[in-house]
């Protein structure tokens, strides 16, 4: 079952299966399966095409994949532009919902540490 040109996985249960798309959680999915009808454990193999179409339906109804990452980044670049504290904090590349960052996020920082290998150095090939 393809929705959204996003292939839906067979063996997997739907609503696990429908987490797939960007933008629909577990939580969601079994939204959009109580409404249509359709049992949570019910595979996406075992669908038949009406029940297919009335999922696809609900889901075009919904902003997901392209459309939904579009918005996500022009939200960020509105915060951006207007120079709000999680716009600056997005431009700096450094946490925005309040973590610390004195020993946390190392990787937004730039910081990466490795860990120390075993003392031998690799032979160089000449």
């Amino acid at each position: 079952m393809r929705i959204s040109g996003i292939t839906i996985p067979n063996e997997k249960r739907l609503e696990i299966g429908l987490s797939a798309l960007y933008g629909i959680g577990i939580p969601s999915a079994r939204r959009i399966l109580t409404q249509v009808g359709i049992s949570h454990g019910k595979k996406a193999k075992d669908l038949n095409a009406e029940e297919e179409n009335k999922i696809r339906a609900i889901v075009d109804g919904i902003t997901i994949e392209g459309n939904l990452k579009r918005e996500v980044s022009a939200n960020i670049k509105r915060l951006k532009d207007i120079k709000s504290y999680r716009g600056i904090r997005h431009m700096k590349r450094l946490p925005v919902h309040g973590q610390r960052t004195k020993t946390n996020s190392r990787t937004v920082r730039g910081n990466v540490r490795k860990t120390m290998a075993s003392g031998k150095r690799k032979e160089s090939k000449t």
